[in-house]
């Protein structure tokens, strides 16, 4: 093997192993939540509307979704975010807005129709950064004692038997 040869992989070899531990990584955006199995933490949002509470929805299972109107993939979950609230009536999902806009997130909430799930605006962002979500859409299943079961990153079709299923029996 010549020099140059050897002094080229050489200077490689920290660009490949550093790309090589993304790839047996993953990208991980914290799907297993260090709050998994915990209480939720809690919130308290004044959006000008309504003022609402975590806790206040203690004794149901509660679908916290995080969500933003700059986000596309959000726009795409909601249609089966609302099938789901109509399916099981007894789940609350709780469509948290971490926009900075107040007209847009009014204006988000309205064009598309968000009135059969509880959508609620937190300019504080308070609420999204207590459970470490920057990205939208993130949502946590938190059961009726209000500890955190589960965490979806991405859209999702809400309405699949799985998640149907899994929900049923919190």
């Amino acid at each position: 093997m010549s020099r140059y040869y050897r002094d080229v992989r050489l200077r490689r070899l920290p660009a490949v192993l550093a790309f090589a531990s993304i790839l047996l990584g993953g990208c991980d955006r914290g799907d297993h939540p260090a709050q998994l199995s915990q209480k939720a933490p809690d919130f308290t949002i004044h959006d000008g509307a309504k003022t609402v509470r975590l806790d206040q929805y203690r004794g149901r299972v509660v679908v916290l979704n995080f969500w933003a109107s700059w986000c596309p993939p959000c726009l795409e979950e909601f249609p089966s975010l609302i099938q789901l609230q109509q399916r099981m009536p007894g789940i609350t999902v709780l469509a948290v807005s971490f926009d900075e806009d107040p007209a847009a997130y009014q204006r988000y909430v309205k064009v598309n129709h968000l009135t059969a799930i509880t959508p609620v605006l937190d300019t504080s962002q308070q609420s999204n950064l207590a459970f470490g979500t920057t990205r939208p859409p993130e949502t946590y299943i938190i059961d009726r004692q209000g500890v955190i079961r589960r965490k979806f990153i991405g859209p999702q079709d809400w309405n699949t038997p799985e998640i149907l299923e899994y929900l049923s029996h919190l």
